[in-house]
């Protein structure tokens, strides 16, 4: 078609996971691709013919480019989508959406004022079995909803040292550090059972804990993340949410497990070794009995996800990555609100922050800022997180292995607002801008 929407991704290998989407999306196409490292760059571009290749992401946002997606480290997503939109680019970024409050608000402020679309791309709500429980929810299946748990048991240990990124802003830091994919389902449910005009439904204090920590790192130093670290947040509701994130044990994954609790039904997904989902629902089902959650797809799955179109299926993941994709674009062609627009995201995202501070503080219940309504930053914040450590936190960009700025010599290293330019320090090998390690020594 003339009136293509024009994409280009920053962060060449991770990005590369958009590509089936977009391309199953005929009012798109990827035209550019933008990462430091040409290596890396030059890969992938000859892999999905993208003829614009950058390593600059100034000259990218200078280009014709419609769309930016975000495939890069944690603490670039906010500053890169603030430029992108800033540029007057629609955005879709990888979670999470900040990496301090300060992000947080800034990011907003650049939606309002940019008039452009934000979506923040966590794929978990697309997932199958999360769909049709929202589709429940919706329906008022659950009756009452009040309790909800979310799951993300992933050893990232050998992670840590492929992308050592994540050492620094993922297990450099202590908390629920990376909750949306657990978090994110669980309150899409909640407000999707809620009425049409009552008030979103959000996280309104946490308090959080950890395990203690018992694993090293690939140098043989401790991670500075407990093992396991459970979030318990209230929300505006009364109800309560349960987050497990587990990074660091040695076990098997479990990435996707969720519980959801109503006055009138419950659902449980799968623990592995042969389990599925599995629902109860006292409108259907008798006592005490539980179901597979399979049976109720033909009678309440949404449409198009029973009877995807060709397209969906080629993009993969039972249309998950195709649905993500269409809700984004399907914004911006009908000037619609994204499903996980900018104050979505910081819902799945800030209860993170916030429990960063409660953990350190012993676990003290803490309030969640919310941006929808703040006016002034940072005066607008609660009084308890106003002088914390997560209103602004300063930490090494660290894209490469062998070198973890500042952490060696005890330092906090530095974080500038136009780090997306910083080139990588590599002593042992050359790092791509998504913080994956290309070549060694």
């Amino acid at each position: 078609m003339n009136n293509e929407l024009k994409v280009g991704i920053v962060g060449a290998p991770r990005g590369a996971g958009f590509m089936a989407g977009f391309n199953a999306v005929t009012e798109t196409k990827v035209v550019a691709l933008c990462d430091t490292n040409r290596e890396a760059l030059e890969r992938s571009a000859e892999r999905y013919g993208i003829e614009r290749r950058y390593t600059d992401y100034e000259q990218m946002l200078d280009s014709d480019v419609d769309i930016i997606v975000i495939a890069t480290p944690m603490p670039l997503h906010a500053p890169m989508a603030m430029a992108a939109l800033n540029a007057g680019k629609h955005v879709l970024s990888e979670v999470t959406a900040a990496t301090d409050l300060k992000q947080c608000w800034q990011l907003a402020q650049a939606v309002k004022s940019s008039g452009r679309k934000y979506m923040m791309a966590e794929n978990y709500c697309y997932m199958k079995p999360n769909v049709l429980v929202k589709a429940l929810a919706r329906r008022g299946l659950f009756g009452t909803l009040y309790f909800g748990e979310g799951e993300y048991i992933h050893d990232v240990k050998d992670l840590n040292r492929q992308t050592p990124w994540r050492r620094v802003w993922q297990t450099g830091r202590n908390g629920c550090t990376y909750p949306t994919h657990s978090l994110g389902p669980v309150l899409q449910w909640f407000n999707a059972a809620r009425g049409e005009n009552e008030e979103v439904i959000k996280v309104e204090r946490v308090s959080c804990f950890g395990s203690g920590r018992h694993y090293q790192d690939w140098r043989g130093v401790n991670f500075d993340h407990d093992d396991l670290t459970l979030m318990l947040c209230q929300l505006n509701t009364g109800g309560l949410v349960k987050i497990r994130l587990d990074m660091l044990s040695d076990r098997p994954h479990n990435l996707a497990y969720y519980t959801l609790q109503g006055t009138k039904g419950c659902y449980e997904a799968q623990r592995g070794l042969g389990d599925q989902p599995k629902i109860w629902l006292a409108d259907f089902h008798k006592p005490n009995e539980w179901h597979a959650l399979s049976e109720l797809e033909e009678e309440f799955m949404p449409a198009m996800w029973r009877n995807p179109p060709e397209e969906a299926v080629r993009a993969g993941h039972g249309g998950g990555d195709y649905f993500e994709v269409r809700d984004f674009v399907d914004s911006i062609l009908h000037d619609t609100q994204p499903p996980i627009d900018v104050f979505t995201a910081l819902d799945f995202t800030v209860p993170g922050l916030v429990s960063e501070e409660s953990i350190n503080r012993g676990g003290v219940p803490l309030p969640v800022p919310d941006f929808r309504t703040m006016q002034r930053f940072p005066d607008d914040l609660p009084d308890e997180l106003k002088n914390s450590r997560i209103v602004e936190v300063n930490l090494p960009l660290v894209f490469c292995q062998g070198r973890i700025d500042g952490l060696e010599k005890g330092g906090q290293g530095s974080r500038r607002a136009e780090g997306v330019r910083q080139e990588p320090h590599s002593p042992t090998g050359q790092a791509s801008l998504d913080g994956t390690v290309v070549t060694h020594l």
